[in-house]
């Protein structure tokens, strides 16, 4: 499930291979009818300047009925993203914290 997680997010980053994740916590619910993992963490990415960025909040999801498709929630720490954050972590029972990649910088 991590590497469908890192995978899914590193497609969609500027610089994929400079992506450095932190802890990453997963919560399963059943909505409509419908099985999901939803995976909530940290990642930081190189800024274009060459140095790491801050530390940006994920969620995504997972549904392992329809072969594990990957569904990026948001990412970062700018409005909405970090209310569509909270919002999917609270909802599958996931407190997301400032967190570390698990690299040293």
């Amino acid at each position: 499930m991590e590497e469908i997680v890192t995978t899914g997010i590193r497609q969609r980053l500027q610089d994929p291979a400079s992506a450095k994740f932190g802890t990453m916590l997963a919560g399963e619910r059943t909505l409509s009818g419908r099985r999901e993992i939803v995976v909530c963490g940290h990642v930081i990415v190189k800024k274009s300047s060459g140095g790491y960025g801050t530390d940006a909040p994920f969620a995504a999801r997972i549904y392992p009925d329809a072969g594990s498709t990957f569904d990026l929630v948001a990412i970062g720490n700018e409005s909405p993203n970090t209310s569509l954050i909270g919002d999917a972590c609270r909802a599958a029972g996931l407190a997301i914290q400032d967190s570390k990649p698990k690299a040293d910088l």
